[in-house]
C-alpha cells in the first residue's frame, strides 16, 4: 500500500540489518519515529565495505523491507519484530518534505542537507525517495536535480566523515506507463543504486471492476482484471536501459477487497471493512473466514472469494511469492522489496521468509557502523 504525495517522501535505508547489534538497531529505529516536526523534512503518522545493489557483482539478491513508523503504533509492530536474518535492507518510512521543496535549488539543498543530517545522526546507510508522481517534463527534471543534489551531499558527508563510504540512493518507482513514461529514467539511473518498483495497487476502490492488485502477467481474456502487470512494467524499464540487476520487484503484504461481486474482472459495490482501513486487509489476516483461496496461473496471482458474502480480496500468498521469486531470478532482477513489515505473518507462513528461502543467496555486504558526527552517543560510539 502506497500513499500519494504532493511532494517527495523519504525513507531511510539501513543495510544488512542483521549486522547491526540488535539493541542499537532497535534504538535507532524506535527513536527516529519520535523526531520532532520541523520546517525541513518531517516524519509522518566491520564498516568499510561498500554496498552494491548489483547481482552481477555480488551474485546475490536483495530482500528489502519497508518498516513504517505508524506500524509501530498502529499495528504494534516493533523494531525487534523485524526478521533481520531474512532481509538485506530495512527502509524506515516515511518522512515528508514541504510541498514543492524539490522545485527550487534552495529547496533541494535544504532537502538534501536535512536528509543527510538524519542519516548521520541515526546511523542509516542511505535514502529512498518516493515522489508520486512527477506530472510533466519540468517535474521530471526536478526529480533528477533532487537526486543529484542528494548524491552530492551524501558524497561530501562521506568524504569528510565516512572514508568515502558509498551511501545508497534508491527510489520507489511507478509501475503504470502514464507515470514511468514521464520520468527521465536514463538521467536518473546513474544517480541510483536501485529502483524499487511499486508492483502493487494495480486495482482498487478507484476502479469500476474488481482486479488483481499485483499480478505478474496480463490476462488477454480478462483485461478488466489486469489493467496493469509487473511483466509489462519491468520490460518497459529494461527497454529504457535500466539494468535488470538494479530493479527490485515490489510485493505487497496486504490485500485489497471488493464487495458484492461475482468474481474477478466483474463489477462490484463497496470495499467493505479492513485491518487498518476500509478495503485494506493485512496479509496476516487473510484469507477471510469463509473465503476460499484461488490461484490464477495465467497471471501468476492469487485472490480469495467468499460466495456467500460475495467478497473478493486480491493479495499475495506463499504460492504467488514463490513464483515471483522464481520469475525475478529468471529475469535477472536484483531482488524484491516488501510493503510493509507489519502485514506479514511469522514463521513458515511469512512471505518475506518465503522469498528469502526461494532466492537462497542473499546479499551479505556490510553496512556502515561508524558515524562520528552523530549527535547521539551510542551511534557516535559505533552503536555499542
Amino acid at each position: 500500500m502506497r500513499l500519494s504525495w504532493a511532494s517527495a517522501a523519504l525513507a531511510l535505508v539501513c543495510g544488512s540489518a542483521s549486522a547491526i547489534p540488535a539493541a542499537s538497531q532497535n534504538d535507532a529505529l524506535a527513536a527516529i519515529a519520535d523526531v520532532p516536526l520541523n520546517s525541513t523534512i518531517r516524519p509522518s503518522s566491520d564498516s568499510g565495505r561498500v554496498h552494491t545493489f548489483s547481482t552481477a557483482v555480488t551474485g546475490t539478491y536483495k530482500n528489502n523491507l519497508y518498516f513504517t513508523n505508524w506500524g509501530i503504533y498502529g499495528a504494534n509492530f516493533q523494531p525487534q519484530d523485524i526478521p533481520a536474518g531474512e532481509i538485506t535492507h530495512v527502509l524506515y518510512s516515511l518522512l515528508i518534505s514541504p510541498p514543492m521543496a524539490q522545485s527550487t535549488e534552495e529547496g533541494r539543498r535544504k532537502f538534501a542537507s536535512s536528509a543527510v543530517r538524519l542519516v548521520a545522526d541515526w546511523g542509516f546507510d542511505g535514502l529512498d525517495i518516493d515522489w508520486e508522481y512527477p506530472q510533466d517534463a519540468v517535474e521530471a527534471e526536478n526529480l533528477v536535480k533532487l537526486l543529484q543534489t542528494c548524491r552530492e551531499a551524501l558524497d561530501a558527508y562521506s568524504a569528510e566523515h565516512a572514508g568515502g563510504y558509498h551511501f545508497l540512493i534508491t527510489v520507489a518507482c511507478p509501475a503504470g506507463a502514464q507515470n514511468y513514461n514521464t520520468l527521465l529514467l536514463e538521467a536518473m539511473d546513474p544517480l541510483l543504486d536501485a529502483w524499487h518498483l511499486m508492483a502493487y495497487d494495480y486495482a482498487g476502490a478507484w476502479d469500476s471492476t474488481t482486479g488483481h492488485q499485483a499480478n505478474v502477467y496480463p490476462d488477454p481474456n480478462n483485461a478488466a482484471a489486469t489493467k496493469f502487470s509487473t511483466e509489462v512494467a519491468i520490460n518497459a524499464y529494461l527497454q529504457r536501459g535500466i539494468p535488470a540487476d538494479k530493479l527490485m520487484m515490489g510485493i505487497p503484504l496486504y490485500g485489497r477487497s471488493f464487495m458484492n461481486t461475482q468474481g474477478m474482472g466483474m463489477p462490484y459495490s463497496g470495499i467493505g471493512p479492513g485491518s487498518i482501513e476500509d478495503g485494506i486487509w493485512l496479509y496476516k489476516d487473510l484469507p477471510r473466514p469463509g473465503a476460499q483461496e484461488v490461484w490464477d496461473d495465467v497471471v501468476s496471482a492469487a485472490y480469495s472469494y467468499d460466495g456467500s458474502s460475495q467478497e473478493l480480496v486480491t493479495y499475495d500468498t506463499i504460492t504467488s511469492t514463490s513464483r515471483k521469486a522464481e520469475w525475478l531470478i529468471e529475469k535477472g532482477l536484483g531482488g524484491a522489496v516488501f510493503w510493509e513489515a507489519s502485514g506479514d505473518r511469522k514463521g513458515s507462513d511469512s512471505l518475506v521468509t518465503t522469498l528469502a528461502n526461494t532466492m537462497i543467496s542473499l546479499d551479505g555486504s556490510l553496512n556502515l557502523l561508524s558515524y562520528p558526527d552523530s549527535i547521539y552517543d551510542n551511534i557516535r560510539n559505533g552503536m555499542e
